[in-house]
């Protein structure tokens, strides 16, 4: 692809960006936070089902959400389809238009969205929100050869052809320690949950500090209960007595309760660096004066205040945080049938390395479907996320 063509490509998505930025009276750019997205509550019916259809151009593109999901899944859903149609208004004449498909919140109903979906001619499907379901309706869309943009943040469901349009933990990972080690923290120490998360979070850890010659002295993982903190807060913080920083890459349900048994168990928690991912953007870290000098990956808040702005002008009430996902692949999507031709969905064209820039920031897509993000790294302060490195303002290299 000519440079001049992905100039005009990456124009157009941050024309995008830029007329929102003009109508809400600011600039665009991300707030960040990796989402957990794959850990609502789904209990949901196994039928797919048809919603309106949203704009009326030419090109049809498949939306799967679990609009109709139990739990915080429904709610997530329903203010995702909401930023994508926001997305098409804000957007200057898009040739789409969203078909727009309820899978349940299960691989059952995701499976017949997807036939659904594509039986109508969709060109390309956005969604579905969870692992389970973006693996039937990749396998489903690969049939007939048409790709996914899904919003899973689990990387083993991705592949080429099924790009995942979310915040991976991974990548704060990598961003954080990349940082800490170049700011001469050499020896790590890490608090880890139990479960799902917690075990993807270690593997990026171990991966990203060997790679970085840097060293673990201790890591252990946890209970989600403050009673069965205790054991592993102790291990870690006799080990961590001589580490550099300490990593706990939690919420703000969870973090300040681990780092209370950090300190009742003798680590001084304000002579080590405290580290955390993109979870611990939220007033409730900030207002924490335990955690105030503590290092974050993540993204810019202010793309996402501006962001919330217009939506709450346009639908009353407050996007959930991964709204902003929804926007940008509809956002993508509408730019590159606006700029890119018959080739518009191919592999070469989403997985170009200049990547695309819009609501989230800077990112690209991978040739085995995760994807690269332009992230800062923050700082705790009273008042917020303050900034002490800022994201890049182009990627470097290929895509891997």
């Amino acid at each position: 692809m000519l440079p001049s063509l992905w100039r005009r490509l990456r124009f157009a998505i941050a024309r995008l960006a830029c007329l929102a930025g003009l109508l809400a009276g600011a600039l665009v750019l991300l707030a960040a936070c990796s989402g957990t997205s794959d850990y609502f509550n789904a209990n949901s019916p196994s039928a797919a089902s048809s919603q309106p259809a949203i704009g009326a151009g030419q090109i049809k593109v498949g939306l799967i959400l679990p609009l109709s999901a139990g739990g915080n899944a429904g709610t997530v859903a329903q203010s995702m389809k909401n930023a994508s149609e926001m997305a098409l208004a804000e957007f200057n004449s898009p040739n789409i238009q969203l078909l727009v498909k309820d899978d349940g919140g299960n691989s059952g109903g995701a499976q017949l969205a997807a036939q659904q979906a594509l039986n109508e001619g969709a060109e390309i499907i956005i969604g579905p929100l969870f692992a389970h379901s973006v693996g039937v309706v990749g396998t489903a869309a690969r049939q007939r050869g048409v790709p996914v943009i899904a919003f899973s943040t689990d990387a083993s469901v991705a592949a080429r052809g099924v790009y995942l349009l979310s915040f991976l933990p991974e990548a704060d990972v990598d961003r954080i320690v990349d940082y800490a080690v170049a700011n001469g923290k050499r020896s790590f120490a890490a608090m880890l949950s139990e479960g799902a998360y917690g075990t993807v979070i270690e593997g990026a850890f171990k991966q990203a500090v060997a790679r970085k010659g840097a060293r673990i002295v201790a890591l252990e993982r946890y209970a989600l209960d403050p009673a069965k903190m205790e054991g592993p807060a102790r291990l870690v913080a006799q080990a961590a007595r001589g580490a550099d920083a300490v990593f706990i890459p939690e919420g703000p349900e969870v973090v300040p309760a681990v780092v209370q048994a950090l300190s009742a168990a003798g680590l001084n928690t304000k002579r080590v660096q405290l580290m955390g991912t993109g979870l611990w953007e939220d007033p409730r870290i900030f207002n924490d004066a335990a955690l105030h000098g503590g290092w974050y990956a993540g993204s810019e808040s202010k793309g996402f205040r501006d962001f919330s702005v217009r939506y709450r002008g346009r639908f009353g009430q407050d996007p959930v945080r991964t709204a902003t996902l929804a926007y940008d692949a509809v956002a993508l999507v509408a730019a590159l049938v606006k700029t890119q031709g018959a080739q518009r969905f191919s592999d070469q064209v989403l997985t170009n390395s200049s990547g695309f820039a819009g609501i989230d920031g800077l990112f690209r897509f991978r040739a085995d479907g995760t994807n690269e993000r332009g992230l800062s790294v923050l700082r705790v302060t009273p008042t917020g996320g303050q900034v002490i490195s800022p994201p890049p303002r182009a990627f470097g290299g290929s895509a891997t």
